[in-house]
């Protein structure tokens, strides 16, 4: 069962769990969910946007390009330490997530990616515009930083691998009951 929300009243929530680590999820050929920690929520031509942060080496971004969509799961209160370690450290090429982080995946309302009940507050997000980061206009310091020349991309965390940032409309809101 679901309850929609109006998404204004829990932008603060979403914008205070974010640097915590929430799920964005997507559903190609198999579902699949991983810890993000950069995004941003707002509003772009005239419409609810959630911008994500994909890099290019990621399954994730393979999923996204496939099926032009994902959802965005976001913790009621703490996000899980277990799910948070799976989702975030091992790969969906590799293992299968819901099994491993013991999700449970909820019917989706507008799109093909389902929500994670584990993380009721759900968003669904169509891509509008995708766009490949161009790090050489970032400063030196983050670009050494977060995109460390000496780190395989295959790493979960900081490396060399640039992001893919997706502009996506948010089709549909609510919390998994």
């Amino acid at each position: 069962m679901i309850e929609k929300i109006i998404l204004q009243d829990y932008t603060s929530h979403i914008t205070k769990m974010l640097p915590k680590g929430i799920l964005l999820n997507t559903y190609a050929d198999k579902f699949n969910s991983m810890v993000i920690g950069w995004g941003n929520i707002g509003a772009t031509w005239n419409m609810p946007t959630f911008v994500a942060y994909v890099r290019e080496n990621r399954f994730t971004k393979g999923c996204i390009d496939k099926t032009g969509e994902f959802s965005i799961s976001i913790p009621l209160e703490a996000p899980d330490a277990t799910i948070n370690k799976i989702c975030g450290w091992q790969s969906g090429r590799d293992i299968d997530k819901v099994k491993e982080a013991g999700l449970t995946v909820c019917e989706p309302v507008e799109i093909s990616t389902p929500g994670v009940k584990e993380y009721p507050l759900t968003l669904e997000c169509r891509v509008l515009h995708a766009l490949p980061l161009d790090t050489t206009q970032l400063p030196r310091d983050i670009r050494e930083k977060m995109y460390p020349e000496d780190v395989e991309g295959t790493y979960p965390m900081a490396n060399r691998d640039s992001h893919t940032v997706y502009t996506a409309q948010i089709v549909s809101a609510y919390i998994i009951k």
